[in-house]
């Protein structure tokens, strides 16, 4: 199986939780566990919420910037992408660090990349400062199975 879809949508906290069930919905054809979806809805969650907070949040612009988001089924691995064309990341090495955060300020816990990484078999972020932050993570679907203890 192979689909694909892309949204775009102003970088505004009440679409966090679209963006988390859209692509939440998007996985269903390939009948993951309900943990597999916990999982891609938490890693697109973070991601998502990075980009409004620490990409625009404060920012230049008057306008709310652009959340994209690109997702590809291939088979049973889900390719996922959060891009958003904000202040971008300074050091990305640092911010993947375990409570990191810039923004203290909002209570930020400085978690996000680590539930990323957590919750997806892959991760991996592209930033260049001044022109944005691209986060791609992957998943393979079906390999969680619920299993009979056989006595």
């Amino acid at each position: 199986m192979s689909n694909e879809m892309k949204l775009e949508f102003d970088a505004v906290s009440e679409n966090e939780g679209f963006a988390r069930v859209a692509v939440a919905a998007f996985v269903t054809p390939l009948d993951p566990t309900l943990q597999e979806v916990a999982d891609v809805k938490t890693a697109v969650s973070e991601a998502v919420t990075n980009a409004i907070i620490h990409g625009y949040a404060g920012w230049a612009a008057q306008e709310p910037g652009k959340v994209i988001i690109r997702c590809c089924l291939k088979e049973d691995v889900l390719h996922i992408e959060v891009e958003d064309k904000g202040r971008g990341i300074e050091d990305v090495e640092k911010a993947m660090e375990p409570l990191y955060t810039t923004r203290p300020d909002m209570d930020r816990s400085g978690m996000g990349f680590a539930f990323m990484e957590a919750f997806m078999d892959d991760l991996d972020v592209e930033s260049v400062p001044g022109k944005g932050t691209l986060v791609k993570m992957e998943k393979k679907l079906g390999t969680l199975s619920w299993t009979e203890d056989e006595e």
